[in-house]
């Protein structure tokens, strides 16, 4: 009698853990965010956790782990319990620049994480304090002041570095890079003009171009954006080659279960479905992409030789 007994305590513990599967969330899900407030992947993110706690019923509560250009966070989601109550948002150059740069991680994030869900794409806009109309005007000054003007970004290695850097090569441009925590951070430097140049999604730069103090020179894009039709493309700008875009999606620590990653995915492919997330993205130029982890997974493989390519060229290495 004591086989049947095994069976039925087996039986148990698998509908008990299937249970505990169904009941998912019961209690508040950590929702980190690897940047400060204030940038893209903050706006996005926080959309993201709202809508997610009204479709699950459970607070999503937003903690900004900003730092290392995502370092900090991919870290702190690689060691974090498997059991989808710690979820990550971040942004795609963060995620694939750093092994690219970093040659001693301890942390393959290919591997240790798990991609949910690609939110949304958006390219970058730069910005500049300048009294400067068109991005010639701006690479005109730039070259007749060489070694003078000062760029920010959200940290060495991570896409905003990256595309000035980039640019800086394709108009030989000679600029001081300044990293800080997160894109947000550079924006009251740029407004005070303690910085001439930001590279940044439109969404972090709206408020201060519709306010004056800011000027937006290109966007990184072969056409200008439905949010912004007043910013040229990078081709109308004069300089086609340089074409930028980051894309902002959520991972779990891997071990997650599959059921987890699957509710997580359909309820955010419903967020980024509904007509007012469409809108909205608009307005923060950012285009939505959803889909299956596994064409998130793809998308993530061709952005490692994108990146690669731009690291190669700009000779950019971690001071």
């Amino acid at each position: 009698m004591k086989f049947p007994s095994a069976v039925a305590l087996l039986f148990c513990l698998i509908a008990g853990t299937a249970a505990a599967q169904n009941s998912y969330p019961n209690r508040p899900v950590r929702f980190v965010i690897d940047t400060n407030p204030g940038g893209a992947t903050d706006i996005l993110g926080r959309l993201a956790a709202q809508s997610l706690t009204q479709q699950l019923g459970r607070q999503f509560v937003i903690e900004n782990r900003a730092g290392g250009s995502g370092h900090i966070a991919i870290d702190m989601l690689v060691k974090a319990p498997t059991d989808g109550y710690t979820v990550m948002v971040i942004g795609g150059g963060n995620l694939v620049v750093e092994p690219l740069l970093h040659k001693t991680l301890p942390y393959d994030a290919r591997v240790a994480i798990v991609p949910v869900f690609n939110i949304a794409e958006t390219p970058h806009v730069l910005v500049t304090s300048l009294p400067v109309k068109t991005l010639a005007e701006f690479i005109a000054y730039a070259k007749a002041n060489p070694g003078k003007l000062y760029y920010g970004s959200a940290g060495i290695g991570s896409p905003p570095h990256l595309a000035v850097a980039y640019l800086a090569r394709l108009t030989g441009l000679s600029m001081v890079h300044v990293p800080y925590k997160g894109v947000g951070g550079t924006i009251p430097d740029l407004v005070a003009g303690r910085l001439q140049l930001v590279s940044m999604a439109l969404g972090a730069a709206s408020p201060n171009i519709k306010a004056g103090t800011l000027r937006a020179l290109a966007v990184g894009a072969p056409a200008r954006l439905a949010g912004a039709p007043d910013i040229p493309s990078s081709a109308e700008a004069g300089l086609p080659e340089w074409q930028m875009s980051a894309w902002f999606g959520v991972f779990v620590p891997r071990g997650t279960s599959d059921a987890i990653v699957r509710l997580l995915n359909e309820k955010l492919q419903v967020y980024v479905d509904a007509p007012a997330t469409r809108q909205k993205f608009v307005e923060l130029g950012a285009s939505a992409i959803g889909g299956s982890p596994e064409s998130f997974t793809e998308r993530m493989r061709t952005d490692f030789d994108f990146w690669g390519k731009v690291i190669r060229e700009t000779g950019i290495e971690l001071q």
